[in-house]
């Protein structure tokens, strides 16, 4: 038993806490590491592109992949905020944050090891070129640039910190109701930081990007995030219900 001395509540508490705390690092984790595809929104549901011309540029929604998982990041992230506090949202925001680098180390040390010779010989006609080189196909996928990492991790903590302080201040002006508002206002403050913060780390301060570009990219990156955040709150709902029912809170 991980609590021992504890009570029956407290330890649905601490068991719940660790649950969320999986769910949070696991998809925050997940996140960073397949963000290096960009996909077409467009293409995935099958409609012409959307070609806006935003400051100069004509953009379509090219996403990373990793928005894919953020919204489960963020409905944890409020979870955690309505059950546990700010102090519960830090907790876990800079660990994550650790584990996010500590991948990435590990990530950049492996990335350097010499590739075995009959590694590289068994992969070379995977394409049917017969000239394909599986190492440099690793390295290409999980080595991410220095501005692009610092990037990630400043608009991860960045948003998440946040996200917990928004949410709470709703809270204290509205109770125990309107789960929705405060859910929904904090994401959409903390994610709009967000997808600014790491544009301009990642390809304007690091990167060769104009600032003008920067800020078109990131408003075509939180039109998502902000239609995300609404789509994702009946499972915050579906959440509530369930977490209640296991604690015993009375409705």
């Amino acid at each position: 038993m991980i609590f021992p001395s504890a009570d029956t509540a407290t330890r649905k508490r601490g068991y719940l806490y660790i649950f969320l705390a999986a769910i949070f690092l696991t998809n925050a984790l997940l996140a960073e590491v397949i963000g290096v595809k960009i996909f077409s929104l467009e293409a995935l549901l099958g409609t012409a592109p959307a070609k806006l011309n935003l400051l100069g540029f004509s953009l379509d929604f090219n996403l990373t992949a990793g928005v894919v998982l953020w919204p489960f990041v963020f409905v944890t992230s409020d979870v955690i905020n309505e059950y546990f506090g700010k102090q519960g949202v830090q907790r876990i925001s800079f660990l994550a944050a650790g584990f996010i680098c500590y991948a990435f180390l590990a990530i950049w040390i492996t990335t350097g090891l010499p590739p075995a010779a009959f590694w590289l010989d068994v992969n070379k006609g995977v394409d049917g070129s017969g000239t394909f080189n599986i190492d440099t196909a690793f390295n290409a996928i999980f080595r991410q640039g220095l501005g692009i990492i610092i990037g990630s991790i400043t608009a991860f903590l960045v948003g998440q910190l946040l996200d917990a302080y928004v949410f709470h201040a709703i809270k204290k002006l509205t109770g125990s109701s309107k789960v929705w508002l405060r859910a929904t206002a904090s994401t959409l403050v903390s994610q709009g930081i967000d997808s600014f913060v790491v544009l301009v780390v990642a390809f304007y301060l690091f990167g060769n990007w104009s600032f003008e570009q920067v800020i078109a990219v990131g408003i075509i990156n939180y039109i998502y995030k902000s239609v995300m955040a609404v789509v994702m709150i009946p499972l915050l709902y579906v959440a509530h219900y369930f977490i209640d029912k296991y604690l015993g809170i009375a409705e």
